[in-house]
């Protein structure tokens, strides 16, 4: 009988014990790391026959054209193209009816050499003055080499403004990289927010780092015609090569890419500042100096202070390097930052915080860790309901291959993880809730992965409202 009761004992003890791992598993408390293999595509480079990156064939027509934010509040675009053979014109001719071009805007032309390679003539134009939620028609070249695109201009700046905007990081040009661009061009995005790593033409050498600048323009071209990518530069785009006597970093990543940092009065166009819809999007940069008083950190202290909550109430930052993730590979890379500015995220509310540059996709819970120093012995993140959720998107799909070493046991902190190629998407539905998603390249077929239903940091709560309201964040 004893020998009876003492099983039935040890039974309702496992018994209370699974409950208890299922109730915290059902409130997401629990970390998952995902065991799914992709196998299908190796991690090579498209070879540049390939009809994804083919040229024009009408002489001097316009190629590799993409569009970006051109102003603060998206009443604006800045329309970038090259030319070959010759500079031709920087005008543009768009309207509101297909072929029927009302108005034009004169933009600008320049080069620039790297190593033995000679780029073409690269144009800029501001497009400005444009009404909210309107599609234009847009041409640019002259004559029988002209080509013509068209785009979306966004809602007006609202709190309940619906928007959905695509996150892609690390894409380069493999065939990885194509499903990743297919599968976004079929989500229904409307602004990709672009967390850095774009061509990885660095690792080639000579005239062919130019030569895969050109190719992946032409390749991402498909979509970045036809609406805005919001654009941050990480570690690829920095292209220091002493030994072929380049020393001016991100020299060809500032020359093909415009950004509106001017508008956001940010005085480097790698940190800046945008607001879209219902969401004000700040983008900073991993690799310039953002310690006290550099002119990021300035920027910054004073950009989060123009946030409007009531008018944007989504807070965004864009960068390259995580400051949370539980990969070996890069790991603790974004802890300086970290320090730098976490105080900032968790004062500020900030919703989402976007990285790249780790080769895998991971997403935290909630949490922060500014209470930590040498002193305290608090080292470990905890819950702070204040605080952004982490996500990492360096999945995009390019030649370095995926990161699959993550630490086990999975820290707490971490909500899901998994090494595979795939983007996020990120549905802004009204002032109070999104839906977000990763979507992963289940070997060439999109699979929705990791799906949540976030609650905004400022609406969802009238206690965090008047937070917000008086709090006085420093540094």
């Amino acid at each position: 009988m004893l020998l009876a009761f003492g099983v039935r004992l040890l039974l309702y003890r496992l018994l209370f014990l699974i409950c208890i791992i299922l109730r915290s598993v059902g409130q997401g408390n629990a970390g998952i790391t995902s065991t799914f293999i992709r196998s299908e595509w190796p991690s090579v480079d498209i070879p540049l026959d390939n009809e994804i990156f083919s040229i024009p064939k009408v002489h001097n027509a316009p190629q590799q054209v993409h569009i970006t934010q051109g102003d603060y509040d998206g009443k604006a675009i800045i329309i970038s193209w090259v030319t070959i053979d010759e500079p031709g014109n920087s005008k543009v001719q768009y309207g509101t009816s297909k072929q029927k071009y009302d108005f034009t805007a004169d933009g600008t032309v320049k080069n620039y050499t790297f190593s033995t390679y000679k780029s073409g003539y690269i144009h800029h134009c501001l497009v400005d003055g444009l009404e909210y939620n309107t599609k234009y028609y847009y041409k640019v070249g002259v004559g029988d080499s002209s080509r013509e695109f068209w785009f979306q201009t966004p809602p007006n700046i609202d709190p309940d403004a619906s928007y959905t905007f695509g996150i892609i990081g690390d894409l380069g040009q493999t065939y990885n990289s194509l499903s990743t661009l297919e599968h976004y061009m079929q989500s229904g995005g409307q602004t990709v927010l672009y967390v850095g790593d774009l061509s990885y033409a660095d690792r080639y050498e000579y005239n062919k780092i130019g030569i895969r600048w050109d190719a992946w323009g032409r390749f991402i071209e498909r979509s970045t015609a036809y609406q805005p990518w919001i654009w941050s530069a990480g570690n690829h785009e920095i292209e220091y090569m002493p030994n072929v006597g380049e020393v001016l970093p991100f020299k060809s990543y500032l020359h093909r890419f415009a950004t509106p940092n001017i508008a956001s009065h940010s005085t480097s166009p790698l940190w800046y500042a945008v607001r879209r819809a219902s969401a004000h999007i700040v983008v900073l940069s991993s690799y310039s100096p953002f310690v006290k008083y550099t002119l990021q950190w300035s920027w910054l202290q004073e950009e989060l202070k123009r946030v409007d909550r009531r008018k944007t109430p989504w807070l965004i930052i864009l960068l390259h390097v995580p400051i949370y993730s539980s990969n070996s590979v890069h790991y603790m890379e974004g802890e300086s930052m970290r320090a730098v500015f976490e105080r900032w995220f968790v004062c500020y509310r900030v919703d989402f915080v976007f990285a790249g540059h780790v080769h895998a996709y991971e997403r935290s819970y909630r949490i922060s860790n500014i209470h930590y120093n040498v002193s305290s012995g608090d080292r470990y993140p905890v819950p702070d309901e204040s605080a952004p959720v982490y996500i990492t998107v360096g999945d995009g799909g390019n030649q370095e291959g995926l990161a699959g070493r993550f630490w086990d046991p999975q820290p707490d902190y971490s909500a899901f993880r998994e090494a595979s190629y795939g983007h996020s998407t990120l549905e802004i539905r009204n002032r109070t809730h999104a839906f977000y998603h990763w979507n992963r390249n289940d070997d060439g077929k999109k699979a929705e992965t990791d799906s949540v239903t976030f609650y905004n940091q400022y609406w969802t709560s009238n206690k965090r409202r008047r937070r917000l309201k008086k709090s006085h964040c420093k540094l």
